[in-house]
């Protein structure tokens, strides 16, 4: 059975960083992209950065450009999202999945693992 599981929230204070985890188990995660979203209290689901299978080409949404770097290490079936000069806008549950938000795909001929599935998130809460 496929399961996505999301580690490393946590508290930061502003300006501080922190490095998520999805670790996978049930598929082999190496043949798929696998995106990053977060949602915060009272707002719409985002995603938040895509990386394909290869880990070759990644793409992020605007507002975590140059803050944020998604990776993987296929050996161990996990997906990273390292997140700097964090602020209180980055407070959200943090989720990874088996698909990548419109307009963050890293590159629409790689393959998505069907169906969609998504792990149970981590929240990541950012204040002083």
């Amino acid at each position: 059975q496929l399961q996505l599981v999301e580690s490393g929230g946590g508290l930061v204070q502003p300006g501080g960083s922190l490095k998520l985890s999805c670790r996978a188990s049930g598929f082999t995660m190496a043949h798929y992209s696998i995106g990053w979203f977060r949602q915060a209290p009272g707002k719409e689901r985002e995603g938040v950065a895509c990386i394909t299978s290869n880990g070759k080409s990644t793409n992020y949404a605007r507002n975590v450009r140059g803050r944020f770097t998604i990776s993987r290490d296929n050996d161990k079936e996990t997906v990273y999202l390292q997140m700097n000069s964090l602020n209180a806008e980055d407070t959200a549950v943090y989720l990874c999945s088996t698909t990548c938000g419109f307009g963050v795909v890293a590159d629409p001929s790689d393959y998505f693992y069907r169906p969609e599935s998504w792990g149970k998130g981590t929240l990541v809460t950012v204040s002083p």
